[in-house]
């Protein structure tokens, strides 16, 4: 595909993707990253959705930090950062074909999770530490472990402005972590940097539009046609 054109469906790719997260709450850098792999690569898609992802949340932390639960995301952070440095080790060592079956059969399953299983399961406490550790990893190696997170911010965070003020923060954090990671390995170069300015418009765009959204779209609808999306960005990886 050429390069230009790969690069703006990669934009629209992000703008769809946000707009979703904004709306939903969850699942934008695992909707978006298995198209941005096709399109741009893993590591340009890794480098640029990180940054992207830092800014969205800056912003959402700035608006909502008065409502951050700071033991919760005590909590979150250091299990998060401790998965996240086990996953960016695991993305080194393990060949790239075989993270990515794994990756897209854990969006599947997370896809058609969500899709049919409408009961809540209460599950023990360090049921819910394994599962903040595996959403450090994927996020270390895809930049997209918020899925799994949700899993257990909806078990401690009943209130949906605390939900989101006390997520943004640990994505900031971990966000910073993984650029200094992404520097080091040299993914910063003109190509990614450019994406990176460029991605900045569809940012404000999706900024906007998922909240003028918000209140005009049933929910529960479009829910439904993101689990779709998601599975269906899954199959696209196998």
């Amino acid at each position: 595909m050429n390069h230009i054109v790969s690069s703006i469906l990669f934009l629209f790719v992000i703008l769809v993707a946000n707009t979703i997260q904004v709306l939903t709450g969850f699942a934008g850098n695992m909707l978006a990253m298995p198209f941005s792999i096709h399109l741009i690569g893993v590591n340009e898609a890794k480098t640029v959705l990180n940054v992207f992802n830092l800014v969205a949340c800056l912003y959402l932390w700035w608006k909502n930090r008065a409502y951050v639960n700071k033991k919760v995301f005590t909590k979150i952070i250091i299990f998060m950062i401790i998965g996240m440095l086990i996953g960016i080790w695991l993305f080194e060592i393990l060949p790239i074909n075989f993270l990515l079956t794994a990756y897209a059969i854990l969006i599947i399953i997370i896809a058609l999770y969500k899709m049919f299983c409408k009961k809540q399961v209460s599950v023990p406490e360090f049921f819910m530490i394994f599962v903040i550790l595996i959403a450090g990893i994927i996020h270390g190696m895809f930049v997209s472990g918020g899925a799994l997170l949700v899993i257990y911010a909806v078990s401690v965070l009943k209130d949906k402005k605390e939900f989101r003020a006390t997520l943004s923060p640990v994505w900031v954090v971990l966000a910073i972590i993984l650029m200094f990671t992404h520097a080091k390995s040299g993914f910063y170069t003109p190509n990614t940097i450019t994406l990176i300015g460029f991605s900045m418009i569809p940012l404000i765009i999706s900024i906007w539009l998922g909240n003028k959204l918000f209140d005009k779209i049933n929910q529960a609808m479009f829910l439904k046609v993101t689990y779709i999306l998601l599975l269906i960005s899954g199959l696209t990886l196998l």
